[in-house]
This record gives structure tokens, C-alpha cells and sequence, in this order.
């Protein structure tokens, strides 16, 4: 975490911080306006030039997470543990709704209580049995044609989307 910190410092990014051990970080931008895809796209290259690895990243600006939090569709869940946002790069597709849709139709003539929703760029995971006993997170990462857009995006359990809201200062 700290060279990833190091990188993003050198880009000329200002109030760098980490949280936990799993590339969680939050950073001003040089730019008040910078677009969340283009610093996603500067990061992944920097980190691959700097650090030799090829990482994913998606990026959400302060306002972005705010309306992630805000659009939540599962509020009434108190155990964050149970509650995922998976960030995507881009905004769903119609199909990407649809295989969304094929999932949770799958999970649930499985038994499963699990849900979702994809609103915006987020896919929103609600798995209250556990994320690790998910029958539908297993048949949102599944590949071939029965792919969703999951697979494109990164997921954190609602206590690391709150805790980075806080280290964002809101």
C-alpha cells in the first residue's frame, strides 16, 4: 500500500490515503473536475509502469460515492457486511441488465434470498446468508454467455463504502 501511495502522490494527487490492505484509496485530484474514467485509466498505467502489475482500478469521485451511498436500494440492511457495491468501469448495457436480471432469476430457483441491482455504474449485492455462501454473487461471476458486468467491476462490502466516504471527509 505504500508504494501504491507513492504512485498516486506522483501524479501529482494531494491528500493520499489508504484503507485496509486491499488498494482502497482516496486522493484529491490536481483538477477539481477530473473525470473518474480518465483518472482510472492514468492509475492503471502509472501502477503498471511503476509497480510491474496490471491491476483493474476503477475511480469514483467524492460526488460519485455520495450517490452510490445515497442510491443504496438496500438502506434498510444493518449488517454492512452483508451489503456489497460492485463498482464498474462503465455504465451497464441493456444486456448487462438483463444477464443481471438471468442471476438473480437463477438464485433465487435455487432457494436464495440473495438480490441485486445495477443503478448506474454500481451492482448493488445484497447477500444475506453471506457473500462467501452467495449463491447469486456465484451466478453473478460466472463467465461464457451467462457473464454479467461483475466481472468487470471491483466489490466492497458497505463498512469500506462508508469508511471511505468518512476518510473523503463528508
Amino acid at each position: 500500500m505504500a508504494d501504491l501511495r507513492q504512485v498516486v502522490e506522483s501524479m501529482g494527487n494531494d491528500d493520499v490515503a489508504t484503507y485496509i490492505q486491499s488498494g482502497n484509496i482516496v486522493f484529491t485530484a490536481p483538477t477539481l473536475d477530473a473525470d473518474s474514467s480518465t483518472l482510472a485509466e492514468e492509475l492503471k498505467t502509472a501502477i503498471a509502469d511503476r509497480l510491474a502489475v496490471r491491476p483493474s482500478v476503477v475511480v469514483r469521485t467524492r460526488k460519485e460515492l455520495a450517490l452510490v451511498i445515497r442510491d443504496n436500494p438496500f438502506a434498510h440492511e444493518n449488517d454492512h457486511r452483508l451489503l456489497h457495491a460492485v463498482f464498474l468501469q462503465e455504465e451497464p448495457r441493456p444486456n448487462d441488465v438483463a444477464s443481471v436480471r438471468a442471476a438473480i432469476d437463477r438464485a433465487r430457483s435455487k432457494g436464495s434470498q440473495d438480490d441485486a441491482r445495477l443503478i448506474s455504474r454500481t451492482l448493488y449485492l445484497w447477500t444475506p446468508e453471506g457473500f462467501a455462501h452467495s449463491v447469486l454473487a456465484s451466478e453473478l461471476g460466472r463467465g461464457g454467455e451467462l457473464r454479467t458486468p461483475m466481472k468487470e467491476g471491483t466489490a466492497r462490502n458497505w463498512r469500506t463504502v462508508n469508511a471511505l466516504q468518512v476518510l473523503l471527509g463528508q
